[in-house]
């Protein structure tokens, strides 16, 4: 994916470098990578006992598209979307389409309902999790706030944990600490959904 040495490359490095990669993806680009992560990820679910997925609203060059959201409603899933709280696990709340959706905090977008708390991660069947970088050893690396380390811990032990990002940012080797909770997949758009050795 770049020049960088991956088992030497410090976190503050990956993310510098791959934000950057991000800022220069073309909107064609995207939008073509935003439906086939899509379709990818319908695929997937279809015939799986999924009913209830946690989702995030995808901002500032992430992978994905609010019509991602709208296409697992369609598909009958109840979504839920995380909700920001400085320094503590993230909240959630059910999605119930666009005009649910307010601006908050890191500019992001969040569910305006009810405040279900933060182990209602727990009810979800598949969990989506936005990344940087997912290696081969399901190590995410996030934007470094913490938010899914400290919620990701709440989810059902059965539940998938799939990172979505591009094909270049599922890569060997990231740097690893004890308490990462490791992704079980990554979904990105020419590979779909693969499960990875956790």
């Amino acid at each position: 994916m770049s020049s960088l040495d991956e088992s030497s490359t410090t976190k503050s490095e990956w993310r510098r470098m791959l934000l950057e990669q991000r800022r220069a993806v073309d909107e064609d680009t995207r939008a073509t990578e935003d439906e086939a992560l899509q379709q990818a990820l319908l695929r997937w679910l279809d015939g799986r006992p999924v009913r209830t997925v946690a989702a995030y609203v995808p901002v500032g060059g992430e992978p994905g598209s609010p019509g991602l959201l709208d296409a697992l409603r369609d598909a009958g899933l109840r979504v839920l979307l995380p909700i920001v709280v400085r320094g503590r696990p993230l909240e959630w709340a059910d999605y119930t389409g666009p005009g649910s959706l307010r601006s908050a905090g890191f500019g992001l977008l969040e569910p305006a309902g009810d405040r279900l708390g933060p182990t209602t991660i727990g009810a979800a069947d598949a969990v989506l999790v936005p990344a940087l970088a997912v290696d081969h050893q399901g190590v995410r690396l996030g934007r470094g706030a913490g938010y899914y380390d400290r919620s990701l811990p709440m989810a059902a032990p059965s539940a998938p944990r799939i990172g979505i990002v591009r094909d270049g940012e599922f890569v060997v080797e990231l740097p690893g600490e004890a308490h990462d909770v490791r992704m079980t997949g990554v979904l990105t758009p020419r590979r779909g959904v693969v499960a990875l050795p956790v």
